[in-house]
This record gives structure tokens, C-alpha cells and sequence, in this order.
């Protein structure tokens, strides 16, 4: 029966990973956290810390983001999207602070036309031929 399940389009990751590199008593130190049952594991622990840090500095990163005309979240960019842009005669501008997705479906080149540059705080997720044509306009 699990052979007739079709996933109709890929999902989109919820998350990022990344790497970090701790000293081995503050690795302890979270350790002992688990072990007497403030968090239920290593990543537990740390993405409270983080969420705690984000939000003792919440204000300044509205300011910023404010600022810096940031959309703030998950931002689409499909092929229509592209073409539309394309045919007024506008370049865009990608500043995202989050998840950046450029569809599966857009060329290098129409990427090029239309994409004058991109900034993204977080992830940017475009197939290795589109990052490619856009890296001199990264940054």
C-alpha cells in the first residue's frame, strides 16, 4: 500500500542545521541540564538559549529589520512571479530575514533578468544552477 503514495510536492524544511563547536565545560555544563531534567536534550537547551537571546534582543531587531525594509519570514518566489516582473520592466530586490525559496522551475537566465540582488538572513533555498547565476549578486 505504501507503494502508492506520491508526495504531489516536496516539503519544505521547518529547520536549518547548523554546527557549532563548545568547550567542554560548558558541553558539561549542558549535560548536567539534561541530566537533572531542566531540558530534554542537548538541542533542547540550545535552542532555548538562542530563543532566549533573540527575545532580550527583540527590539533591536525590529529596528533593524525596520530599517533595513526586511520581509521577515518565509517569502515564495515562483516562476510566475519572475515573469511578471520581467514583463513590468522591474528588477527585484530579495531581503528576507528566514527562509528565501526560489522555485525549482526558474532558469538561471530568467533569474538573472529579474533578480537585481539578494540578501537573506537565514536560508535561501534555489536550485545549484540559480544560486549560481545569482553569486555576483549575493550578499
Amino acid at each position: 500500500m505504501t507503494g502508492n503514495v506520491h508526495e504531489l510536492r516536496p516539503k519544505t524544511p521547518e529547520s536549518e542545521k547548523i554546527t557549532i563547536n563548545l568547550g567542554f565545560v560548558d558541553l558539561g555544563h549542558i549535560d548536567l541540564m539534561v541530566q537533572e531534567g531542566f531540558y530534554s536534550n542537548r538541542t533542547d537547551f540550545i535552542r532555548t538559549a538562542i530563543r532566549n537571546q533573540l527575545e532580550r534582543h527583540s527590539e533591536v531587531v525590529r529596528q533593524s529589520t525596520a530599517r533595513k525594509s526586511l520581509d521577515l519570514g518565509l517569502r515564495n518566489y515562483s516562476r510566475e512571479d519572475l515573469e511578471a516582473a520581467r514583463r513590468a520592466g522591474e528588477m527585484l530586490h530579495i531581503n528576507v530575514l528566514g527562509l528565501a525559496t526560489i522555485a525549482q522551475d526558474v532558469t538561471p537566465a530568467l533569474a538573472r533578468a529579474t533578480i537585481a540582488s539578494v540578501s537573506v538572513l537565514g536560508a535561501l533555498h534555489a536550485s545549484p544552477a540559480v544560486k549560481a547565476a545569482l553569486a555576483d549578486r549575493m550578499r
